[in-house]
């Protein structure tokens, strides 16, 4: 009779590679470091493979073990919640939740939020990753992350949670200089501000109210990873861009900067919940989704 899988070294494994540590590992499972130690080298001697590149500073996978890590993690995604969704409904969710999310829609829209969430949810923590970039769910051990885009086909589980609009804007002082597009296609003679981490960054996509389409690829003194950033060179007058409301939204409210091409818009966008797939979600992952999901639907906390 084949022998089953050892599951017990492959949770701990996927731990490790969560915690990029074998200590940390060890301290989160409340094991001894040689017991982490030898799960890992009993899967190795297993499989036939080394897993780990270790030194006294680094650790890094190997090809194999970055080809495990995945299905590993889903195991272990799997057991947790498995163990959550047989609990009974009267325990409280607990244990930390690894939650990604873009940088200034994390500082502005989420982080204030948590305070609210931590205090109904005393026994669940939260190690919060504010990048722009886009984020390897599985690879990188996150149990959740919010994007906001119209998003592509993906294995992920994804939840809308609320609409976000785009605007096309610019400062007075540019409109006055260099004249006001009425047209998509007028973009290609002005100076705009480009966001590296949009769906298409090289092109703006718009559609009209009777259905008509354009497309043009701007180009412009300044490119940015962080939407944020383009803030000052759009306040100075220096281009157009393109940004969401959760960023430029107050400078609109201001008048520091001018909606343009009002009858044409970009594919509007949505805050999404997204999170690995493989089944029931740890309860603690599933009242923080329900919680982001009835604070930004509600539309009342302007970031």
């Amino acid at each position: 009779m084949a022998k089953l899988p050892d599951f017990e070294a492959l949770a701990i494994f996927a731990k490790v590679v969560e915690l990029r540590s074998f200590a940390a590992a060890s301290a989160e499972l409340a094991l001894s470091k040689a017991t982490v130690s030898k799960a890992v080298t009993r899967l190795e001697q297993r499989l036939g493979a080394r897993l780990f590149n270790r030194t006294s500073r680094r650790l890094a996978l190997t090809d194999a073990g970055q080809t495990l890590a995945e299905r590993a993690t889903r195991l272990l995604l799997d057991g947790e919640a498995a163990e959550n969704e047989a609990l009974a409904q009267s325990v409280a969710p607990r244990g930390l939740v690894r939650l990604a999310v873009p940088m200034t829609f994390g500082v502005k829209a989420v982080a204030p939020l948590l305070p609210e969430f931590l205090a109904q949810y005393p026994e669940v923590s939260i190690d919060l990753h504010l990048s722009d970039a886009m984020v390897d769910l599985i690879g990188e051990g996150f149990d959740a992350g919010l994007r906001i885009a119209s998003l592509p086909d993906s294995s992920l589980i994804a939840r809308r949670l609320c609409a976000m609009p785009r605007h096309t804007v610019a400062a007075p002082a540019y409109l006055k200089q260099h004249g006001r597009p009425t047209h998509p296609m007028h973009l290609a003679q002005h100076r705009c501000l480009g966001y590296a981490y949009l769906s298409t960054p090289g092109i703006w996509h718009y559609t009209n109210s009777k259905g008509e389409q354009a497309s043009v690829r701007p180009a412009g003194p300044l490119r940015v990873n962080n939407g944020e950033a383009l803030m000052p060179a759009l306040l100075a007058g220096l281009g157009i861009a393109d940004l969401p409301d959760f960023i430029v939204g107050d400078a609109i409210a201001s008048g520091e900067v001018e909606v343009i091409l009002k009858g044409w818009k970009q594919t509007e966008g949505a805050v999404h919940l997204i999170t690995p797939p493989g089944g029931p979600r740890p309860a603690r992952v599933e009242v923080l989704a329900e919680f982001l999901a009835k604070q930004l639907a509600k539309g009342k906390r302007k970031p």
